[in-house]
């Protein structure tokens, strides 16, 4: 395990609380789902709810990028990780529990996130969302605007040009 954790910190950059939560995350989805070792495909997807220090620690231990497409970044702000196993069908929505001792360091926090029982620092609970589709590839298109290409899917049509989301003023009478 130590050896997984300093690869986590290299990846990373520096040891801290947040990185403890995503390596924690990732040995409970690895002993509740079953969900072992590096996805070289999209065989297991990772939809994260913050973008928080955790989130490098599910990349480096499971494989999952937003290169790849297994990386799903859903903004809650929540310290949640929902996890899909595309070949046995697991899944599993792993929450971290608060709070926690008030009276800790950052040091003494890290510590015990790093040494305390899964259970006490996780709830395993149903995704609230279906397995995401498998990533796809689109045809790019360059925006008549600005001279920059994008996906297809990311473009607008606006006074009869196609323009990328950059170039693109919504009409939405203020209302957001």
């Amino acid at each position: 395990m130590e050896h997984l954790w300093e690869k986590c910190v290299a990846f990373h950059g520096h040891a801290c609380p947040g990185l403890a939560i995503g390596f924690r995350a990732a040995e409970a989805a690895h002993v509740w789902l079953g969900m072992v070792g590096f996805s070289q495909d999209e065989a297991l997807v990772c939809v994260t709810e913050n973008d928080a220090c955790g989130v490098d620690a599910i990349q480096v231990l499971l494989g999952c990028s937003m290169g790849k497409g297994n990386l799903i970044y859903k903004d809650t702000g929540k310290q949640a990780f929902s996890f899909f196993d595309r070949k046995n069908g697991k899944s599993g929505r792993i929450v971290f529990k608060r709070p926690l001792n008030p009276d800790f360091q950052r040091q003494q926090l890290q510590e015990h996130i790093l040494t305390a029982p899964i259970e006490e620092l996780f709830e395993l609970k149903k995704p609230h969302f279906t397995l995401p589709e498998s990533a796809r590839l689109f045809a790019s298109k360059v925006c008549e605007i600005c001279g920059e290409s994008a996906p297809e899917h990311k473009m607008r049509l606006q006074k009869e040009k196609i323009v990328c989301l950059d170039c693109f003023s919504p009409y939405d009478r203020g209302w957001k």
